[in-house]
């Protein structure tokens, strides 16, 4: 039985996950039947930010009424959002139905996880299982882009989207089937709407100041500033609201915790570091090496195939080590790949790049799923949701603001040249090869300011992940 749940578990990650790929392949043809060139981020950035404000809420709602319940909503709030996806007839219909697609994958991936930390109690196979979990997540980054292109070219665009319907509904009517979970009490509970919703605006208003500045540089834009201080100020308001709620939506005992906390804040980092990866390292095979754009792409391949690999090893070795040796041999890795990443040159061996990326997924594929288990494993069964779902909120909210923070670094380099043929790189025949030479330079070295920060991030996590075994080691003696 668990087995068959795993299976719809995993369905409906692999369709959530990929989601935030496959559309990559066909905005070209997407943009030619609906125009609005200049609205084609928010395809991509609308399905970030508001699965990324959800997770927290449904989280909350999964720990007051069940994991199945609010987990079968998602799915379905998902499936309408797609099919509305694959009959919009133009850019704005589009980017609406794309945040209803959003508002049901966020149930998805903090769910998925507190039923596997329900359906199993020993932490070896939580591991495993959240493994596999993990490892859907990178082969959806390799499957999206492929599958995508193939449906662009053979069908149409409209069919990446419904394309989710069938294996939405095997999914949905898998769990019905075999999930039985344990009811709840029917007892009246409190639901804090005032939390979530000055949680949803502030979270909202911070992430667009965070998503329009890293796309247009323009930092010190009144309205940027403007949503930034009035954010901040939202969520002070939201402490003070969840302190006195009697069933707030994040406890803030979840802060206080220093086992959650640490987790947390390992996320963060690492997850910096995969998103200056993604972003700038494609930069650096066009703009630099001058390789086309699908050369480009399968750059980043290897990355999702070691992590898949990570991930299952992970699963496997976690009774063998315990997670913190695991945690630390993951930084470890990252922190090794950060250093070769910083070291590359234009003339460095093409191998080099493919290393540095493999090496990046091995270690995010140690990491991830036993952070699911650290989580898990500090909070009681009644905040297990809500404690899930806040580290997948800080996940990608770590994405949103790294973009944003190593925009500004390459920015601050390539900007500053005063060099007005940057994008002309990507062409190389558009420029003389003296000015080509003079942009790769400058390319390079924003590049590099940004893998120099990757670094940091690395450094940071190796450290917090020795602390973080210390702590274990001393709550280990103190129980003894």
């Amino acid at each position: 039985m668990s087995a068959k749940i795993m299976m719809a578990l995993m369905l409906a990650t692999f369709l959530a996950a990929m989601e935030g790929t496959i559309v990559s392949t066909a905005v070209p043809r997407i943009t030619s039947d609906l125009s609005g060139f200049e609205q084609v981020s928010w395809v991509y950035a609308i399905y970030m930010l508001v699965t990324a404000v959800s997770a927290p809420i449904y989280g909350k709602l999964a720990d007051l009424f069940g994991r199945k319940k609010i987990f079968l909503i998602g799915i379905g709030i998902f499936l309408i959002g797609s099919t509305l996806c694959g009959v919009a007839m133009s850019m704005t219909q589009l980017i609406i139905y794309r945040a209803i697609q959003g508002l049901g994958a966020g149930a998805v991936m903090p769910i998925t996880m507190t039923i596997i930390g329900d359906l199993y109690t020993d932490q070896s196979a939580r591991a495993k299982s959240q493994g596999w979990i993990s490892a859907v997540w990178g082969l959806s980054g390799v499957a999206g882009p492929l599958v995508g292109g193939f449906l662009v070219d053979t069908l149409s665009w409209r069919y990446i989207f419904f394309l989710n319907l069938p294996f939405g509904l095997i999914s949905f009517f898998m769990l019905v089937l075999f999930y039985k979970e344990q009811s709840k009490a029917a007892t009246k509970r409190h639901i804090d709407y005032a939390g979530a919703l000055i949680f949803s605006v502030s979270t909202i208003a911070l992430l667009y100041a965070l998503l329009t500045g890293s796309q247009e540089q323009s930092w010190l834009n009144p309205t940027i500033i403007s949503l930034i201080a009035f954010s901040l100020l939202s969520f002070l308001v939201f402490y003070f609201v969840e302190k006195r709620s009697p069933e707030p939506m994040i406890p803030l005992t979840l802060f206080t915790n220093r086992s959650v906390s640490m987790i947390n804040l390992l996320t963060l980092l690492i997850n910096g570091i995969v998103i200056g990866l993604v972003v700038y390292l494609p930069i650096w095979t066009q703009g630099v090496l001058g390789e086309s754009a699908t050369v480009a792409g399968f750059v980043l391949t290897p990355m999702s195939v070691s992590w898949t690999l990570g991930a299952v090893l992970s699963g496997n070795l976690l009774g063998r080590l315990r997670a913190e040796q695991l945690i630390i041999a993951g930084t470890s890795i990252l922190t090794i790949a950060s250093f070769l990443l910083m070291l590359l040159a234009p003339d460095s061996p093409g191998y080099l790049i493919y290393v540095s990326v493999g090496l990046i997924g091995l270690g995010m594929g140690l990491i991830t799923p036993l952070v699911m288990v650290k989580i898990q494993a500090a909070v009681p069964v009644d905040q297990r949701g809500t404690a899930v779902a806040l580290n997948t909120f800080t996940g990608t909210f770590s994405q949103t603001f790294g973009a944003a923070v190593f925009g500004m670094m390459f920015n601050l380099v390539t900007v500053s040249s005063g060099h007005s043929n940057l994008g002309s790189s990507f062409e190389s025949g558009l420029v003389s090869s003296d000015q080509l030479v003079q942009v790769r330079e400058i390319l390079a070295s924003g590049v590099h300011v940004v893998f120099t920060g990757a670094v940091a991030l690395a450094l940071c996590s190796l450290c917090l992940s020795i602390v973080l075994n210390q702590a274990e080691k001393k709550s280990v003696r103190a129980k003894k």
